[in-house]
């Protein structure tokens, strides 16, 4: 689905756009790196490799300006995700099927992307779970401006443990 506000448009990713997508990456980690948060993205982490799986699962979506460059990009996936299987310290706010959110990226050139692919993802699930590390701080302010609560800890594929939220949206 495209989906355009006044400026930018939300599509499903081409192969075309890798390079762009590393771009918008390699800009991520390094604004994640300079704003207190330089442990959740390592080692080039998402891969070109990543973003090919993401790709070949259907689930990577970019959202670009009305010049047609790419300026940010997230995985948009129906669940179950098998990371939020176990969750600690809380509960899910409900055991419903659910989309999930990764990877939500910028480049740093719009202001107000994340609430922009936020909004997306709610019209097309009203039900959605993300994660977050701890020391992510502005993606947890963002998560709860946008209606997402905490909900307790999960762990990655690597054991690393992440601050989990769901929305808090009226279910259809």
């Amino acid at each position: 689905m495209i989906q355009k506000n006044s400026e930018l448009t939300i599509r499903k990713a081409r192969l075309s756009d890798l390079d762009s997508l590393e771009a918008v990456y390699a800009y991520a980690r390094e604004f994640m790196a300079r704003t207190g948060n330089p442990t959740q993205w390592v080692n080039g982490y998402p891969s070109r490799e990543d973003l090919l799986e993401d790709f070949r699962k259907d689930s990577l979506y970019v959202c670009e300006n009305s010049e047609g460059h790419i300026v940010a990009a997230f995985c948009f996936m129906a669940g179950p995700d098998p990371t939020y299987r176990l969750i600690q310290d809380g509960q899910w706010l409900n055991e419903q099927p659910y989309h999930v959110i990764h990877r939500l990226a910028s480049d740093g050139s719009h202001k107000g992307i994340a609430q922009i692919c936020f909004d997306w993802a709610l019209h097309e699930d009203k039900n959605i779970r993300v994660d977050t590390h701890r020391d992510n701080l502005i993606m947890q302010h963002l998560l709860r401006k946008c209606g997402f609560v905490p909900c307790g800890i999960i762990y990655t594929h690597d054991g690393t443990p992440r601050i989990a939220f769901q929305s808090h949206q009226e279910q259809p």
